[in-house]
């Protein structure tokens, strides 16, 4: 056995780092972290809460369409409310009749198109034996044959397809019916909405205020004053003129002699207004499809006669109706129509422009504004410059002399 050197001096041991030390005695050990049972806990915690969100989100999208769609409508039958309440009445009861105005309106203007429909439907009905015999009588001239309507009818009624179809098509009525069903039900919820959105208002301000701290408070009001202001602004724009355009329609489908005139009317009327920028077009397609009925020449004058409207309302009507409540750029206009159409449907296409409009007031109220400086001002009047005292005709004057003298 050795000895140790008595001379010889220990050597202290080499000292390590804390982190070296811990690693070593993880590694040594095979211990787990304590942290990672809770970081495991919680990230699969966050993982199910994400899930069952969003499960929850696209189950209730309906629904949270309708209430938004509710919210603004209070926001739009909130001046009248006010003004009834002004006047002594109670506010649930201003409330009610304001909205049983606006369901006897919609119901008016269903009910025209459904007599419509229903006129259209029974009229084709009543014609399709003649149209059936015009039919068969051209395939027998053109391709040599020997067919009746009656032979056709009793092959059909013989052949299994004609079964198929009707039962297909009996299962499509049910849905059909179903679907009705459904919208009527989410119409009713929206107004329901609306209604306690509206009859609760100062309460319901009062509990949103009551979230915010005193300095919040006066900025929560002047927005939802902006947005009632723009909201209501825009629907009462439309609703005259979509009334001044059915009543213009109206009387010239009258002059024409074309049917169901003033369902027609009603229904240009309120398609191009509350579908903007696109939206007159697009209402014309259906009288220009009943003027064809009646001669190809009445389409054509109807289609003169929206075009032209268009621009009396562009030009003249419009600007002076909308100036001082949703002064909006129509490409503006029509981008929030298609921006909205694209997130949220039909409800996105109604609600765009008042949204796009009271974000408009907010950020001019809030956004504050420099003057343009001399230097620009300068250069844009040396590219641009102004030819004040001229006239456009006295323009073209001016370059017809200078065209004669050389």
């Amino acid at each position: 056995m050795t000895q140790p050197d008595p001379g010889r001096e220990s050597e202290p041991p080499e000292s390590t780092s804390p982190s070296e030390a811990g690693a070593a005695e993880a590694a040594g050990g095979g211990r787990i972290p304590r942290w990672l049972p809770r970081a495991m806990v919680l990230a699969l915690a966050l993982v199910a809460v994400y899930q069952l969100g969003s499960w929850a989100f696209h189950r209730l999208t309906g629904l949270l369409v309708g209430i938004l769609i509710a919210s603004f409508l209070a926001l739009g039958i909130e001046p009248p409310v006010s003004r009834m309440v002004a006047r002594g009445m109670r506010r649930g009861t201003a409330t009610l009749l304001v909205c049983l105005v606006l369901a006897l309106v919609a119901a008016g203007f269903f009910a025209m198109f459904g007599s419509l429909l229903a006129g259209q439907i029974s009229g084709i009905a009543d014609d399709f034996p003649r149209y059936a015999d015009s039919l068969i009588g051209w395939i027998n001239r053109t391709f040599h044959t020997d067919l009746s309507r009656v032979e056709i009818q009793g092959r059909l009624a013989r052949s299994g397809w004609l079964r198929t179809y009707v039962q297909k098509s009996a299962g499509g009525v049910f849905d059909f019916s179903a679907s009705v069903l459904g919208g009527l039900f989410r119409i009713l919820t929206i107004f329901l909405f609306a209604f306690y959105f509206a009859a609760d208002g100062p309460r319901l301000r009062r509990a949103l205020c009551s979230l915010l701290p005193p300095a919040k408070q006066t900025e929560m009001l002047r927005a939802w004053e902006i947005a009632v202001d723009k909201t209501s602004g825009y629907l009462y724009s439309r609703g005259l003129m979509a009334l001044i355009s059915a009543v213009a329609h109206f009387v010239m489908l009258a002059l024409l002699g074309v049917p169901y005139a003033p369902a027609l009317a009603v229904w240009v009327g309120v398609v191009s207004q509350f579908i903007p920028v696109i939206g007159t077009y697009l209402a014309a397609a259906l009288p220009m499809l009943v003027a064809f009925a009646v001669g190809p020449w009445y389409a054509v004058w109807v289609l003169i006669f929206v075009v032209v409207y268009q621009q009396f309302e562009n030009y003249l009507i419009q600007p002076r109706l909308t100036s001082k409540t949703v002064d909006i750029h129509p490409a503006v206009a029509f981008g929030s129509v298609v921006a909205g159409t694209a997130l949220l449907g039909v409800a996105g296409t109604l609600i765009a422009i008042p949204v796009v409009a009271t974000l408009q007031a907010f950020l001019g109220v809030y956004v504050k504004r420099y003057d343009v400086a001399e230097d620009l001002r300068g250069e844009e009047a040396q590219r641009y410059p102004r030819r004040e005292g001229r006239s456009l005709p006295a323009r073209l004057r001016g370059l017809l002399r200078g065209r004669g003298r050389s």
